[in-house]
C-alpha cells in the first residue's frame, strides 16, 4: 500500500488523499553490474525498477541526467528491473510425484546449448541425434507425446507441424502431455519412434523476461532489433534513445534505476471546537490524543498503509491558536 505523509496545522476535519504514481524512481549514476545493483536497490529502496506504460517512460526520460552518465562507453545506459530467466528450464508436466530430483533435472543438450539464439529461444527440440536444442517457441516442428498410467509411460509421435504451444495443447488434449525425459533411457524410446532426420518437440521449456521484483507488468519498450542477444540476459534504458531499452550482458556496469512506494505529502488546516474551555489544545498529551483520533477517522475513510501525521508548529512555537471572531463571521 502507498505511504502517505500528513502535516496537520490545525484539525477537526479531513481532506481526500490524491492518487499517486504507482511508483517513485531513483536514478543511481554509481556504475554497478546487474547483480550490484539490484542488491543496492532492495537494500536502500524497494528493488530495481518495474516500468508499466509511457508515463513512466516519460518521467524517467525527464529525470535523466546525461552529463552524469558520460562514461564509460554506451554510458547512457541505466539497468532496469527487466531479466531473461535463463535457469528457469522445467517440464510441462509439473505433477511432482512423476519425476525423482535426478530425473526432474535431467538433460542432454547438444555442445553449447541452451544458448538462447536470438534472444528468444523457451522452448527445446530433441533433434535427430537425440541431443536437446533451445529453440524459439513459434517454429512449426512433429512432437512427441506421452501416456501416463500409472507407472507405465508410452511415447507417442505426432506428425504434424506445430508450435511448441500448440504441440502442448495437441498433448493435453489427447494423451496425458507433451514427453518428460527423465532419463537416457526415455531419450532413447523417443528417439526409436522418429523418422530419419525429424526433430521433434518435447516438454522442457523456461521463462522469458520476468521483472525482479516479481510483478506482472508486460509492458514492452524495445529499440527495434532487440532483444537480440543469445547471453545478454539483462535490460538497461538507453536514454540516448528516448529511454527505449536494450538487452546487455549482465556483467557490465551501468547506471542503474531503483524505485520505492510513492509519498504524499499534505498539509491540511481545519478547525476544532473545544468542548471543555480549559482543555489545552497545545498539551502535548492532548496533541497525541488528537493524532491518533484522526488516524483513526483516515482508516474509516479507507486511507490505511504506513500513514504518518505530525503537527506544523507556528513561529511561536505553537500548534494551535483561538481563532479571533472576526475570522469566525467571514468563515
Amino acid at each position: 500500500m502507498e505511504k502517505v505523509l500528513l502535516i496537520i496545522t490545525a484539525a477537526a476535519g479531513l481532506c481526500a488523499v490524491s492518487s499517486l504514481p504507482a511508483h517513485q524512481y531513483h536514478l543511481v549514476y554509481e556504475q554497478m553490474n546487474m547483480t550490484e545493483a539490484q542488491s543496492y536497490c532492495r537494500e536502500n529502496y524497494t528493488d530495481l525498477a518495474t516500468i508499466d506504460n509511457m508515463e513512466d517512460v516519460n518521467l524517467l526520460n525527464s529525470m535523466a541526467d546525461l552529463s552524469k552518465m558520460i562514461y564509460p562507453t554506451y554510458s547512457y545506459l541505466a539497468w532496469i528491473g527487466l531479466y531473461d530467466d535463463v535457469n528457469s528450464w522445467r517440464w510441462s508436466l509439473s505433477d511432482r510425484s512423476f519425476y525423482t530430483q535426478e530425473e526432474a533435472e535431467f538433460r542432454n543438450w547438444a555442445s553449447g546449448e541452451p544458448n538462447n539464439e536470438y534472444g528468444s529461444a523457451y522452448c527445446t527440440l530433441l533433434v535427430s541425434n537425440g541431443q536437446w536444442s533451445d529453440v524459439p517457441c513459434d517454429v512449426l516442428r512433429t512432437a512427441v507425446c506421452m501416456d501416463v498410467r500409472g507407472s507405465n509411460v508410452t511415447f507417442v509421435f505426432i506428425n504434424n507441424l506445430m508450435t511448441w504451444t500448440e504441440a502442448q495443447s495437441y498433448c493435453r488434449a489427447n494423451h496425458t502431455d507433451l514427453a518428460s525425459v527423465r532419463n537416457m533411457e526415455e531419450n532413447q524410446k523417443i528417439m526409436e519412434l522418429l523418422p530419419s532426420g525429424q526433430s521433434v518437440w518435447i516438454g522442457l521449456f523456461r521463462d522469458s523476461w520476468k521483472w525482479s521484483d516479481g510483478s506482472n507488468s508486460s509492458f514492452r519498450y524495445w529499440i527495434t532489433g532487440e532483444p537480440n542477444g543469445g547471453t545478454e540476459n539483462c535490460v538497461a534504458a538507453n536514454f540516448h534513445k528516448s529511454g527505449k531499452w536494450e538487452d546487455q550482458h549482465c556483467g557490465q556496469r551501468r547506471a542503474f534505476i531503483c524505485y520505492s512506494p510513492p509519498v504524499s505529502k499534505k498539509v491540511v488546516r481545519v478547525r476544532l471546537m473545544k468542548k471543555s474551555s480549559s482543555l489545552d489544545l497545545n498539551d502535548p498529551a492532548v496533541m497525541e490524543d488528537i493524532l491518533r483520533e484522526l488516524k483513526q477517522k483516515l482508516k474509516d475513510k479507507g486511507v490505511d498503509g504506513d500513514v504518518k501525521l505530525s503537527w506544523r508548529k507556528q513561529s511561536d512555537g505553537k500548534v494551535f491558536h483561538k481563532e479571533k471572531e472576526t475570522e469566525k463571521k467571514t468563515t
